[in-house]
């Protein structure tokens, strides 16, 4: 099921909306805090963002380019404001369409199919994987913290994924192996021990210390809580 994010000001547009994605089979969210869109864009790791520009505290400009620092999720912006220079202006900070205000409800279901297919039709994994505030881009391959953005090798980026898609549970030594080098043959589990130590030096660079957790005799863990 396709997750759509709403962040919308307007009860009535965003109840008109709401309803509308849900019947489709999508599940959306609506912002529910609008000064914390990130934290909510994190947790909930949409495929797809409906953004307004005019927003209290921040406007959708704003928060495309704070998404655009860590995903590349779709975006389509949704405005009364549909001059050229808006158009414009959403294009550049990384919008992907533009749907002026009042809108057809069948056009924005048809660019959001659309969207949707041309993006995730050859892949289908939620483009974020989230903890501590630390964003893992499947899209990419990057890790982003802190405003920080670190491009991570092939097998830095396996590790994290398969940790953060088991998080709360702890991964052997010999599913982490086989992930990374998808092979029966021999290899040595040094190697996993040297990209553990590796992919752990780095996390600790952007700040992130005590990420990856050893169970020693079972494998690694990244805590499903907090702490």
């Amino acid at each position: 099921m396709y997750k759509i994010f709403l962040v919308e000001d307007d009860d009535a547009i965003a109840g008109v909306l709401l309803e509308h994605i849900a019947s489709w089979g999508w599940e959306p969210r609506r912002a529910g805090d609008l000064t914390r869109v990130m934290e909510e864009f994190t947790a909930f790791s949409p495929h797809l963002v409906l953004l307004d520009i005019g927003l209290p505290y921040r406007n959708g400009y704003h928060w495309c380019g704070e998404i655009r620092r860590c995903s590349r999720v779709p975006v389509i912006f949704l405005s009364s404001a549909s001059d050229n220079m808006n158009i414009v202006m959403a294009m550049n900070m990384g919008g992907d369409d533009f749907i002026p205000k009042p809108f057809d409800l069948d056009v924005l279901t048809a660019k959001i199919q659309a969207l949707l297919r041309r993006t995730y039709d050859f892949g289908g994994a939620p483009p974020l994987l989230e903890h501590r505030g630390a964003v893992l881009d499947t899209g990419d391959n990057t890790l982003s913290y802190g405003g920080q953005r670190l491009e991570l090798t092939r097998n830095e980026y396996r590790i994290l994924q398969v940790l953060l898609e088991q998080k709360g549970r702890t991964v052997s030594r010999e599913a982490l192996m086989q992930k990374l080098w998808e092979t029966d043959s021999f290899v040595d589990e040094n190697a996993l021990t040297v990209n553990v130590a590796r992919l752990r030096r780095r996390l600790e660079g952007l700040g992130l210390t005590d990420f990856i957790r050893t169970k020693k005799g079972l494998g690694y863990l990244i805590s499903g809580n907090s702490e």
